[in-house]
C-alpha cells in the first residue's frame, strides 16, 4: 500500500505555490512502514463536552464527539470522517489511504469490541485494542473481497510506524455480494480472539508482543480503486 505526504499549497491573486509529495512507502511483508498525519482539528466540528462515557459503553454516534482522535495515513486527500443520523462515516478520496480512529477515554487490559459496519466495492474496515503510542497497538481488518489481516502496528518514531502481519486468511461463508458486518476483536490475556457476524474466526497467542493494554479504535483503508466510503453504525465496548 502506498504512503503518500501531500503539502498542499495556496492561490493568491499575483502567485501559486506549487504542491510536493514525497514518494510512497509500499506495503510489505512481514514489515510495513507508515508515515501518519494527524487529521486537523476542522475535520470534526467543535462540539459542548459530553459527559465521559462509562468504561464499558457503547457508541451510536448521535452526536460529534471529541473522545476520538484520528490520523491519516497515505493517500493525496485528506479523509472526512462525520458524526450524522446515528453513525460515523469516513469518506476517503484517494486511494490507498489508511485512517485509523482511537477512543482515547478508557485504557483496557482484557476487552472485547464488536461494532456493526459496511463499506464499499473496494477498502477495509477493522478494530484496534491495547493501543499504546509507546508500545503499539493490535489490529483486525476486514476487507471487500473476503479476506482479513490481524496486524501488530508499532510506532518507530513520532511520524513513523511498523506493522507486523500476525495472520490472513479467507473469510469462511463470505457473501460477495454483502459489504455489512458485524465484527469483533477480543484481547483476552495473552491471545487475540477475532470474529465476523458472530462466528469466532480464530484465536492466537501474542504474548511474544509483550502489550497488556491500552485503548480502543476504529480503522478504514483504501485500496487502488477510489472513492471509498465506510460506515460505522455502532461500536460497543465490554467485557469478554
Amino acid at each position: 500500500m502506498k504512503k503518500l505526504i501531500l503539502l498542499l499549497g495556496c492561490l493568491t491573486l499575483t502567485a501559486a505555490c506549487q504542491v510536493a509529495a514525497t514518494k510512497p512507502v509500499s506495503i510489505s511483508t512481514p514489515t510495513t512502514i507508515l508515515r501518519p498525519t494527524p487529521i486537523s482539528a476542522t475535520t470534526v466540528p467543535t462540539v459542548a463536552p459530553l459527559p465521559t462515557p462509562p468504561l464499558y459503553f457503547t457508541e451510536e454516534f448521535d452526536t460529534a464527539s471529541t473522545f476520538w482522535e484520528f490520523f491519516q495515513t497515505g493517500g493525496t486527500n485528506t479523509p472526512l470522517a462525520t458524526f450524522e443520523n446515528g453513525m460515523l462515516r469516513i469518506d476517503i478520496p484517494a486511494p490507498h489511504t489508511w485512517y485509523l480512529g482511537i477512543h482515547t477515554v478508557h485504557t483496557y487490559s482484557n476487552i472485547f469490541i464488536t461494532a456493526q459496519s459496511s463499506l464499499s466495492p473496494t477498502g477495509s474496515i477493522g478494530l484496534i485494542c491495547r493501543y499504546d503510542a509507546s508500545k503499539g497497538w493490535f489490529e483486525f481488518n476486514v476487507a471487500s473481497d473476503g479476506t482479513y489481516s490481524v496486524l501488530f502496528g508499532q510506532w518507530l518514531a513520532p511520524d513513523i510506524a511498523q506493522y507486523r502481519p500476525i495472520a490472513t486468511d479467507s473469510i469462511r461463508h463470505f457473501d460477495a455480494g454483502n459489504l455489512n458486518y458485524e465484527i469483533g476483536l477480543s484481547c483476552q490475556d495473552n491471545s487475540l480472539l477475532w470474529y465476523v457476524n458472530g462466528e469466532l474466526l480464530r484465536k492466537k497467542d501474542v504474548e511474544r508482543f509483550e502489550l497488556s493494554e491500552g485503548n480502543i479504535g476504529i480503522t478504514a483503508a483504501s485500496f487502488q480503486e477510489a472513492p471509498m466510503t465506510a460506515i460505522f453504525k455502532w461500536v460497543k465496548v465490554d467485557e469478554q
